[in-house]
């Protein structure tokens, strides 16, 4: 019996670790992606939750939560009609951390 083929995303373009760096970075430069991320780094939230602790509209949250998703920083699963977030790998995780020894957030 064959396999269900999973949608998996192409791969990331090659970069220069700098530029991975500077994208991811940039990425998490803006004061909403890092409220967003501050919050999934506790614990997964819906989109609905993030909308409250954030106060941006759907749309405004969706295209920020895009960019978290195109620099690899944060990934999702559904739950019937539902979207959960969550932090992808430990690029944020370790970002997050260094910046809170140093008492930036």
């Amino acid at each position: 019996m064959p396999q269900p083929a999973t949608q998996q995303r192409p791969p990331l373009p090659h970069f220069e670790p700098r530029d991975r760096a500077s994208a991811v970075l940039k990425a998490m430069a803006n004061a909403h992606r890092l409220k967003i991320l501050c919050h999934l780094s506790r614990a997964e939230a819906s989109v609905s939750e993030l909308e409250k602790v954030t106060g941006l509209s759907q749309s405004a949250l969706s295209q920020h939560l895009a960019k978290l998703r195109q620099e690899d920083l944060v990934k999702t699963r559904r739950h019937a009609q539902t979207i959960y977030y969550s932090l992808e790998g430990t690029i944020a995780t370790q970002v997050l951390q260094a910046l809170r020894m140093a008492k930036l957030i």
